[in-house]
């Protein structure tokens, strides 16, 4: 009950924090995964007080992983947009030869163009982005001066990136804020430093998602269920947007105009187009078809989707080891790392955050503990933790902080969490933000070693055999079905009684 209430207050916290002072609704901290860090940064659970770290206590490690700044829409997204202008022509021209009255047309729809028509490629960081990051390099040094005192060594503070060119830059950009004013380079005194990256085709720590067979089929079996589940909220859009605008809008119509609301208000900072379509429910109610598909793609509601981030979680903890026999060993400082910083995407950051058991509703953590299925997350208006703005935002972040503590008598080592720079409470250990180190490896991260990376993603045949991809494991299974269209239908229009994720096979 206790991990209920503190996840309650949590979210009520969200949930007030996106009514700005004068009343008003604030789309732009609705819009799921395409969130700008800076609207959601500072949403933390008011009401849960962070361990009061002893003095005597000094940190000794920072481990980061950190999803890429605000990045241009993708070379898939660009044309959706393109296609978009043309089908808004159509939908105009139309109207006028049924004789349709115009006057409920917003005056921006009538020939709109993409506002990022012509590029031929996206997907790249943009100046915003840069500044996210730049900017959160220039904190953590702030907020942790014991762990960068020293000077720049590749050794000592390790850079690491995934090969795609927005998480590389990214990284460029923390790095410049973190190592500012400690070079000899431009007015600023910048300096060089190193980011390393594995091979896209191996990296099982940043890309795993990438190298991970059964998840790359376990994804694409699942998806169209997935979509179907979403139809009939986006069904039930469509037809008040008919009604209220008198075009004949289509769902695939409502699900573009949806994500160039999401571009508009967090690239462009637009709020007053596409954005004023929908009124503030179905806002929420879209947003909730956005975090519903990234629950059961990319989190909570299939148990690979983040055990096959297991490499990271390894390496997160022996970077922790690496620095506890350091300072036991008393090594001379310059000698031994003492941060481990890593930039990548929402793939990444969202499974390590269910690594560590971020964003559970209740007893969950027990049920992952007990390998049971989790529910679902709620349907507006019902309160969830599972906010896709929140849990990874452009920019956001988990930093694991290795504290020595050596007058402490239960432990000399504990571990931080802090998400988006805010310490958030471990269900796995009684809801606190500072454990004992032992305490963390053995309820945290040793139920997950028990899953190798090599037996969960590889599939052993051209042909494998069904499987099950449940809270257990990969369990032999005769095919089923996700979910059937009937059964989704009416899943998400009832609001009562608690729904349990049921997986399908890999085929």
């Amino acid at each position: 009950m206790k991990e209920a209430s503190l996840m309650v207050l949590l979210l009520s916290a969200l949930l007030l924090h996106s009514i700005a002072d004068d009343g008003a609704f604030d789309v732009r901290q609705h819009v799921s995964t395409v969130t700008r860090y800076g609207v959601v940064k500072d949403i933390s659970d008011n009401s849960f007080v962070p361990s009061n770290i002893p003095d005597q206590c000094s940190p000794i490690h920072l481990n980061l992983v950190a999803r890429h700044g605000t990045r241009a829409p993708t070379k898939k997204k660009l044309k959706e947009l393109n296609d978009l202008a043309m089908r808004m022509e159509v939908l105009l021209q139309d109207a006028k030869e049924q004789k349709l009255a115009l006057q409920k047309v917003p005056a921006w729809f009538r020939g709109w163009k993409s506002p990022w028509q012509g590029k031929l490629k996206g997907g790249e960081l943009i100046s915003e982005g840069e500044d996210e990051l730049y900017n959160l390099g220039i904190r953590t040094r702030d907020k942790f001066p014991q762990l960068f005192n020293e000077d720049y060594d590749p050794d000592v503070y390790a850079i690491k990136a995934t090969q795609i060119p927005r998480a590389s830059a990214s990284a460029v950009a923390f790095g410049m804020g973190l190592f500012s004013g400690r070079g000899n380079l431009g007015p600023g005194r910048h300096r060089a430093f190193a980011v390393t990256s594995e091979s896209r085709a191996s990296d099982i720590w940043l890309r795993f998602h990438d190298c991970c067979q059964n998840y790359k089929a376990f994804r694409k079996s699942q998806e169209p269920a997935v979509h179907k589940l979403k139809e009939p909220a986006l069904d039930e859009i469509t037809h008040a947007l008919v009604r209220r605008y008198d075009l004949n809008f289509t769902r695939q119509d409502t699900s573009s105009l949806w994500f160039l609301c999401k571009k508009e208000a967090s690239l462009l900072n637009i709020t007053d187009q596409a954005c004023a379509l929908f009124t503030p429910s179905e806002v929420v109610l879209l947003e909730w078809t956005d975090d519903l598909e990234l629950f059961i793609l990319k989190g909570y509601g299939n148990a690979l989707n983040y055990r096959m981030g297991v490499p990271l979680l390894e390496d997160v903890v022996q970077s922790m080891e690496q620095a506890i026999k350091g300072k036991e060993e008393e090594h001379a400082p310059g000698s031994y790392e003492k941060a481990r910083l890593r930039f990548a995407h929402a793939e990444t950051l969202l499974p390590f955050s269910c690594l560590i058991g971020l964003f559970l509703e209740g007893s969950d953590f027990e049920k992952i503990q007990k390998e049971q299925p989790l529910q679902l997350p709620p349907k507006p208006p019902q309160r969830r933790n599972w906010r896709g703005s929140v849990v990874t935002p452009f920019g956001g972040n988990n930093m694991m902080v290795l504290y020595s503590c050596p007058a402490k008598s239960s432990s000399k080592y504990f571990v931080q969490v802090l998400h988006n720079e805010h310490p958030v409470p471990m269900p796995g250990c009684d809801n606190s933000d500072f454990c004992p180190f032992e305490v963390f490896k053995e309820r945290i991260v040793a139920p997950h070693l028990k899953h190798e990376y090599n037996t969960i993603c590889n599939l052993k045949s051209e042909n494998p055999e069904p499987m099950a991809l449940t809270n257990a494991g990969l369990l032999p299974l005769a095919p089923f079905h996700f979910l059937s269209s009937r059964s989704s239908h009416n899943w998400l229009h009832s609001l009562s009684g608690p729904k349990v994720l049921t997986v399908g096979h890999i085929g």
